[in-house]
């Protein structure tokens, strides 16, 4: 007898609202850049969303009767994925899209997963490279220079932006498998360790901000527009949506909820051409595809076969929901992404991952 490892089609509308409102809120906060950045210092964008996101979970932090983690170690290693997990890469992205469209933005976020793999075979030694996964890299390479178009030549403004983006991806990659290897397993919440993550991050910009910027504006002195776009990236697209993706992980499972990385580049693609007429070179679509498609192989997604029934699922434990530990990385910007390890498992890790 085999199962197959999809969720009951019964059970779609448990899930996939949530599902699809979170790719639909991580997949708008290029837009929200896009517009904060008109008026902010990508400095100064990344420290107000990520101050308004550490006040949202600091809020539901109580609600659930959690608390913030004590031991000075958890500390320390939370310090260095604040950094490389969230300033840098949420900067990053602010910078690139001075220089290139929200939707491109989106599209260099999905390149995550294939930086994590190879770092976390040959650095962390969290993963082994099999066949599959270096076929899958190989891929998603070739997508990459598809998405540069690197026959046109390099350089000026708008390739230096793309490279800025694929520098936030990578920021990503390696704050990924650092928190598989040094924080995943300890035994606090995921809410807990984002929250204190979040925490430290806003006193890395506050301390790097004026140094490099100049001091940030008052928040009244922001357009209506832009300071939305400042609350939608913190409240929004960090705890908001990271309570959501929890609820996606116990609901559907870790590896249903972490495919929603698939949907973040077409919302960012399609929220840019609707409400801000972007355009893309017919290159840059095709290579995203040709990304995902190398993402996908190196997950597991793509040729995966039936399983005989109680056979282990792609996480090691038997088919069902994931417990909520199971939680996916934060990124792209202000947002959880999800962390996938290339190896077709949800990675435990914590903190916010979406542009």
């Amino acid at each position: 007898m085999t199962v197959d490892i999809t969720p009951d089609r019964s059970a779609l509308r448990s899930w996939l609202p949530g599902f699809l409102a979170l790719a639909a809120i991580w997949g708008s906060s290029f837009l929200f850049i896009k517009v904060g950045i008109r008026e902010l210092h990508p400095l100064h964008l990344t420290l107000y969303r990520v101050a308004a996101g550490a006040l949202t979970l600091l809020v539901v932090l109580p609600l659930l009767r959690d608390r913030l983690p004590r031991e000075p170690r958890v500390w320390a290693h939370l310090f260095v994925a604040a950094a490389l997990g969230v300033a840098a890469p949420f900067t990053l992205f602010g910078y690139g899209e001075q220089r290139v469209e929200s939707m491109l933005a989106g599209i260099w976020n999905a390149t995550t997963p294939l930086v994590v793999l190879p770092l976390a075979v040959l650095v962390f030694r969290t993963e082994r490279l099999t066949q599959r996964s270096a076929v899958g890299l190989g891929l998603g390479f070739a997508g990459v220079l598809v998405v540069l178009g690197v026959w046109e030549g390099v350089g000026g403004a708008h390739f230096t932006g793309q490279l800025m983006c694929l520098g936030a991806a990578a920021c990503y990659g390696v704050a990924i498998p650092y928190q598989k290897r040094f924080i995943a397993g300890s035994s606090h919440s995921g809410v807990s360790l984002s929250a204190a993550q979040l925490l430290l991050a806003t006193a890395q910009l506050a301390v790097v901000g004026p140094l490099v910027a100049g001091a940030p504006p008052m928040p009244t002195g922001l357009s209506a527009e832009v300071l939305a776009s400042v609350l939608a990236l913190g409240a929004l697209g960090t705890g908001l949506a990271f309570v959501i993706n929890l609820r996606n992980i116990r609901v559907a499972g870790a590896s249903t909820a972490s495919t929603v990385t698939y949907l973040i580049p077409i919302f960012a693609v399609l929220i840019g051409a609707l409400a801000l007429d972007e355009r893309l070179n017919w290159h840059q679509p095709v290579g995203a595809l040709v990304v995902l498609a190398g993402v996908a192989v190196t997950q597991g997604l793509l040729g995966r076969r039936r399983r005989p029934a109680g056979a282990p699922g792609p996480t090691g434990t038997p088919p069902g929901p994931a417990a909520v530990g199971e939680t996916a990385a934060p990124g792209v910007d202000g947002r959880a992404t999800p962390a996938a390890d290339g190896g077709g498992r949800g990675v435990p890790a914590t903190g916010p991952a979406v542009g």
